[in-house]
């Protein structure tokens, strides 16, 4: 791996760019979300303040910067809206000025979005805010101390700036397993992207125009997709530059395949640590390329060995499937992942000894002492997180995660609160494969005639195109595309969520649609709600060729979530159901609080 100070230097400002966009999109969903009248009120979920015990004793035992808002005279709605405010200019700043780029600085905005996580109930129980968890504790080793006038440059930066590289690998090869080890047929038949554009949170506008394609090609993108997140990753830690700098632009495209929030800018931002800095001079026109071995021959090679391609030169088609069973990929997991975390090992370790001989050559006694003082907390630090972060990361193999160390076990116990590691082999079994479910609210006067009430940015009305809405993530509508995958008893919220626009409650009302024009209700609220779900799917192109006149075309599947009023029987009964009016003890990583009467 080449010199990485300019890579290092846009990993930092990618972060906080990052930072920025994530703090400034929840900062105006908060009084619909978690106000006092929102769907899930953080007053709910408050930490209550022990007199009898120190603050920090307390924000240790329950991490959240909300403590402090009793003692500044703050409601727990004002208290989250001020966490959030200052992590959105905080990050401004260090995005704007580079001296704020600062390890201090990097993080007092990751214990802000944690406070803010500790509370955000489901809202903010993503895939990409852990990723943001982890990712903003590692910038905070990554980044220099500036505020402190340390040196910009330090021998150790590149044994922390590898826990992003190692960070990279996790989600990409996590991501890529969990799909085949979920069994789902879809991955095995190589369906899956046949229907993940039209099944996807929130659609794209291309994402229907990719969705015409031949079936064959789509398959084919199902190959290019499994093989990029398999076969590719463990390379990232190869000598071999061209493997990274295709992994780079790999992770530039997969940036507009859909509406994920922050969660592409934050992969693009990790897969910096793939880059050096001749190459980024390359870009900027200050040097040459250099000549690298294209991976061309190495990914031919890996898809021809995993998937079985066949080219129909009669049709003009290429066939394709799995070359391998369920059983030998459960077989040949517990092979690899042992041998993957040694080559994290024996990765890390290059990059420490590396770091200790730059150390080692400096010169000046002083010099030298100080820079290996400094080689040894930050290598130290690095090891412990990879340690931990090995925990997680063997979770997809049950065989191997047995073996883990029980010193290591208990770290990870000890700083499980923290979020500082998370798993990314999460269950990814494609659904929408008949369709994709939405949930349809409609709302009444008198119980006869029914009016849809439309989101800004979920499907809903066939004749909307789908917006494109990243970096902002709008957290309602992703919460209502994923309880359309379960039972509205498994989405409390739900139900608070009806209670709220039974009430007219202005703050939600907003988090459905800004423009009060375009809310069926504005004038009063509804006197019944009810929701149905529906099955999706994208219309076909027309034989002319041209646009969509409708984008999706739906149909009936079943009641949702029965006919309510307020003061109903039900209503009332699945609001204490859910805590939503009783006190009682709240759980989230493992934390419990107290609900606390409003």
């Amino acid at each position: 791996m080449g010199v990485t100070r300019i890579t290092r230097h846009m990993f930092l400002w990618s972060m906080a760019i990052i930072y920025m966009f994530a703090f400034a999109s929840l900062y105006v969903q908060i009084p619909g979300l978690y106000g006092n009248e929102g769907v899930l009120p953080v007053r709910l979920v408050e930490p209550r303040v022990n007199g009898s015990r120190p603050v920090l004793e307390q924000i240790h035992a329950h991490p959240s910067l909300l403590w402090l808002g009793p003692r500044l005279g703050l409601d727990a709605q004002q208290a989250m809206e001020l966490l959030c405010l200052a992590g959105a200019l905080l990050a401004l700043g260090a995005a704007l000025l580079e001296p704020l780029r600062d390890s201090l600085v990097f993080f007092c905005l990751w214990a802000l979005y944690l406070s803010l996580c500790q509370v955000g109930q489901d809202f903010l129980r993503f895939q990409w805010d852990s990723l943001l968890l982890e990712a903003g504790f590692l910038t905070a080793l990554v980044a220099p101390l500036n505020l402190l006038r340390c040196a910009t440059f330090r021998h150790h930066d590149a044994v922390t700036f590898w826990l992003a590289r190692w960070l990279l690998f996790r989600l990409t090869f996590g991501s890529g397993v969990a799909k085949l080890a979920s069994h789902c047929p879809s991955w095995w038949g190589l369906t899956a992207v046949n229907h993940m554009f039209e099944a996807q949170g929130i659609p794209l506008p291309w994402s229907w125009f990719i969705q015409q394609l031949p079936d064959w090609y789509l398959k084919l993108g199902t190959v290019g997709l499994l093989v990029t997140e398999i076969a590719v990753p463990p390379l990232y830690f190869a000598p071999i530059r061209s493997l990274r700098l295709a992994a780079f632009y790999i992770q530039v495209c997969l940036m507009f395949l859909g509406n994920y929030g922050f969660l592409p800018l934050l992969s693009l931002a990790l897969t910096f640590s793939l880059l050096d800095d001749d190459h980024i001079s390359y870009w900027l026109g200050h040097g040459k390329k250099k000549r690298t071995k294209s991976m061309t021959s190495f990914s031919s090679y890996a898809t021809f060995m995993l998937f079985t391609l066949e080219i129909d030169w009669d049709a003009r088609t290429i066939t394709s499937k799995t070359a391998f069973t369920q059983q030998q990929f459960g077989n040949l997991l517990k092979l690899v992942t042992g041998p993957t975390i040694w080559v994290g090992v024996l990765s890390l370790t290059w990059e420490v000894v590396a770091a200790m001989l730059g150390c080692v050559c400096v010169r000046g006694c002083l010099w030298k002492l100080w820079g290996l003082v400094q080689w040894a907390v930050f290598a130290s630090a690095a090891v412990a997180v990879f340690a931990i972060s090995v925990v997680p990361y063997s979770s997809m193999e049950q065989v191997y995660s047995s073996k883990i160390l029980p010193e290591v076990r208990q770290a990870y116990s000890l700083v499980e609160r923290y979020r500082l590691v998370s798993a990314y082999s999460l269950d990814s079994r494609m659904t929408g494969v008949d369709g994709r479910s939405e949930v349809i609210l409609e709302g009444s006067m008198d119980k006869n005639t029914w009016t849809e009430i439309e989101f800004m940015y979920k499907p809903g009305n066939v004749g909307m195109a789908p917006p494109v809405v990243a970096p902002h993530q709008p957290r309602l509508d992703w919460q209502m595309s994923q309880a359309a995958q379960r039972l509205a008893k498994q989405s409390p919220w739900f139900t608070s969520l009806v209670h709220c626009l039974l009430q007219g409650n202005k703050d939600v009302v907003r988090l459905i649609q800004t423009d009060s024009a375009q809310y069926p209700f504005s004038q009063a609220p509804p006197v019944y709600l009810r929701a149905s779900l529906y099955r999706y799917w994208f219309t076909q192109t027309t034989q002319d060729g041209s646009g969509p006149n409708e984008w999706w075309r739906r149909d009936y599947a079943e009641e949702f979530y029965p006919a309510v009023q307020l003061g109903d029987a039900t209503l009332e009964a699945k609001l204490n159901q859910h805590g939503l009016k009783v006190a009682k003890p709240f759980c989230s990583t493992g934390l419990c609080f107290n609900f606390v009467l409003g």
